[in-house]
């Protein structure tokens, strides 16, 4: 904590001191915090600017802190996009003083209240996993579009065209998600996870979702929890639940092993994706990617 202090108080300087000639540069440095979002931005942009990703791929966003030189990457960045939703809640009070210097884009700022799904009325409540819900995540590309429109109105026409393409790729995503959890429907099952990151598809999709954890990884399941959820398990003859790429598998594995006291074998499938991509070039290294690499997992794993 100590440490994230001093960064923050030496932020003026470092970003000072770190101008660069931004002008000599072949194309603009966009910035997007997670990977999930920087794909999105890439499909959006094509070639006019370099896309990075400051979290790499496989980081968890509930726990990533920033580095000094991380915090070189947001000020040499021409612009920089970040998820919104205190996804990157360590970062939250760095976003504010950027914002002094640095063009920001907040993907998720113009999503409507009534699509966010709180845990209690604080602020920081909001479940940041709208990317689950593909119709919604669609909806903070489309803002993240309008705002780089504004940002660089000679890229107009080409991002416009290069949005329209890539959205009808996720209205496409979105119609085959709702078919194969149509498919689920009749069996009864429920998509079972480490932490509780699908509520949004669970909403959208209509298909019972629980964690064990809470929004962020940062929370601790306790033995109710652990007691509830084995229960829920064994009544509904669930088949298999799912650990996930960026959490450890201990808490998941407990679950397993519950079932087993109770005589009920069950499946730990996975991972699946949830708060970042893969590596580059994976199956799941694009978000397009991630989503139907995760539905493949949760429909074979699910379907008996």
């Amino acid at each position: 904590m100590r440490a994230f202090v001093i960064l923050l108080l030496l932020l003026p300087c470092l970003f000072s001191c770190k101008m660069e000639d931004k002008t000599q540069r072949e194309k603009p440095l966009i910035v997007a915090t997670t990977s999930i979002l920087a794909d999105g931005v890439r499909n959006m942009v094509g070639d006019k600017a370099e896309v990075k990703a400051l979290m790499p791929a496989g980081v968890d966003p509930h726990l990533y802190k920033a580095s000094v030189r991380d915090l070189d990457l947001l000020q040499e960045g021409d612009i920089v996009i970040y998820h919104g939703l205190f996804l990157e809640g360590k970062m939250t009070e760095i976003f504010e003083k950027l914002a002094y210097s640095q063009n920001l884009i907040n993907a998720a700022e113009d999503l409507p209240n009534e699509f966010l799904l709180r845990s209690g009325p604080e602020a920081h409540s909001v479940d940041p996993h709208i990317w689950f819900d593909v119709k919604l995540w669609s909806k903070a590309l489309a803002h993240t579009a309008e705002e780089l429109i504004l940002w660089k109105p000679e890229w107009e026409e080409e991002i416009r065209e290069n949005t329209g393409i890539y959205l009808e790729k996720l209205q496409a995503l979105d119609m085959e998600i709702q078919m194969k959890v149509d498919q689920l429907k009749s069996t009864n099952q429920a998509l079972i996870t480490a932490h509780d990151a699908f509520a949004y598809f669970g909403k959208s999709y209509n298909i019972e979702v629980k964690g064990l954890q809470g929004l962020s990884t940062l929370s601790e399941p306790g033995l109710r929890d652990l007691t509830g959820l084995i229960q829920f398990i064994v009544d509904r003859n669930i088949h298999a639940v799912f650990a996930e790429q960026t959490i450890s598998p201990k808490a998941i594995e407990a679950v397993v092993a519950g079932c087993a006291n109770q005589n009920h074998q069950i499946v730990m499938a996975g991972p699946l994706y949830t708060d970042s991509l893969d590596a580059p070039g994976t199956p799941a290294g694009t978000y397009i990617g991630m989503v139907e690499t995760n539905l493949l997992t949760i429909y074979k794993s699910l379907n008996p």
